[in-house]
């Protein structure tokens, strides 16, 4: 019988010393004519795991990714797939296989000969070949469509046909390059769920490159945050949004708002700093990686605060005074923009709970916002 930390330890192999990475970059830098597209990066992947690249254009996550396929050579550093060094394996022979953003699907062919087109070397007979697009058309939910053209499909049957293409050779790896970008919000978050789906039943593991920081929470087991050539943070979503190591990750994943602040006082698990810009001091739950006077940038996601017409006198509490300054209803939930008394501006986000057609906190409301010690996270300024 397995025990809990045999399980946590299969489904996290991250986490388990003995495990073996399937992939393995070891500070691998690209350089093009004196310009570094990635700069000295290392990363574990592991069998089975949906891996994310993120990152803002031009941080080198494409060109990882191309280097993985084979299309482009290191500069330096070593790529090893299951064991076995890809410095002079031609992309045709590597056990990955690529979906482009553009999907690259055939006009003149069908979509059954679409599928199929990467099985025309292979030495198997027609009948297997036939079930193998039978399957893969099945898999993709597309089992009636195999004789259209491409032209015929909608944005999301392309993006499966293309996914079928990309898996009927069965590859131990998969590379997606911003496979869901040509799809609309409503069809994307659909087809995110789909392909979790499939990814999970063949056991495949995918390294997907995105700039959408949501679909990379959504898809993924972990991800990486790329900036300027470098991984600056790995870790599963959850990690990665909960406690940022950086400034530029806190901003780049998700929003945040960050406070300049200055520590005085560190008592055990708890902090005060002093924000010159909020002209108070603020509480935070953290442990003793810092120093007195030490110079930090204090961290609060908009969903973490709430927003009420009294101060809060709760213990453990940071309480800031204000007034609403910009208010955007988005639907599910409403944006406020707090003006402070320091002139500082201040982000949250409050679900809309109720259906109603009148606003408890309107425009020009004097309010405060309430965050609280547990909610916000230090960052070194």
């Amino acid at each position: 019988m397995i025990s809990a930390l045999q399980q946590a330890l299969a489904d996290r192999p991250w986490l388990d010393p003995e495990a073996t990475p399937q992939i393995i970059i070891d500070n691998v830098s690209k350089t093009y004519d004196h310009v570094t597209a990635v700069d000295g990066v290392s990363l574990k992947i592991y069998k089975g795991e949906m891996f994310a690249l993120v990152g803002g254009s031009g941080c080198g996550k494409t060109t990882l990714l191309r280097m993985l396929a084979g299309f482009t050579s290191p500069s330096m550093g070593r790529i090893t797939i299951d064991d076995a060094d890809m410095k002079n394996v031609p992309p045709h022979a590597r056990p990955v296989n690529m979906m482009f953003q553009s999907y690259a699907l055939f006009p003149h062919m069908s979509v059954e000969k679409n599928i199929g087109y990467g099985l025309r070397r292979l030495p198997i007979t027609d009948a297997e070949r036939k079930q193998r697009v039978h399957e893969a058309l099945e898999m993709v939910q597309l089992g009636t469509l195999g004789g259209r053209r491409p032209h015929q499909l909608s944005g999301g049957q392309k993006q499966r046909v293309a996914l079928a293409r990309a898996l009927i050779r069965r590859p131990k790896v998969l590379l997606l390059d911003e496979p869901l970008s040509a799809l609309d919000k409503k069809l994307r978050e659909q087809t995110q769920f789909e392909l979790m789906d499939i990814q999970y039943k063949v056991g495949v593991t995918f390294v997907i490159v995105t700039h959408d920081q949501e679909e990379a929470m959504a898809l993924s087991t972990r991800i990486a945050v790329m900036d300027r050539g470098r991984v600056v943070q790995v870790g599963t979503p959850p990690e990665v949004y909960e406690f940022p190591q950086s400034r530029f990750v806190a901003n780049f994943v998700g929003s945040t708002n960050l406070f300049e602040s200055t520590i005085t006082e560190c008592t055990t698990g708890r902090i005060k700093v002093r924000s010159a810009e909020l002209d108070q001091d603020l509480m935070v739950d953290d442990r003793g990686r810092f120093s007195l006077a030490q110079r930090v940038c204090l961290a609060v996601r908009p969903e973490k605060i709430r927003l009420s017409k009294t101060p809060s006198l709760e213990s453990g509490m940071n309480c800031v005074k204000g007034v609403v300054w910009e208010l955007g209803y988005l639907g599910n939930h409403s944006v406020y923009r707090v003006k402070t008394e320091s002139g500082k501006l201040i982000t949250v986000s409050a679900q809309n709970v109720r259906r109603t057609s009148e606003w408890s906190i309107d425009w020009s409301d004097e309010v405060y916002v309430t965050f609280s010690a547990d909610s916000a996270i230090l960052l070194v300024s």
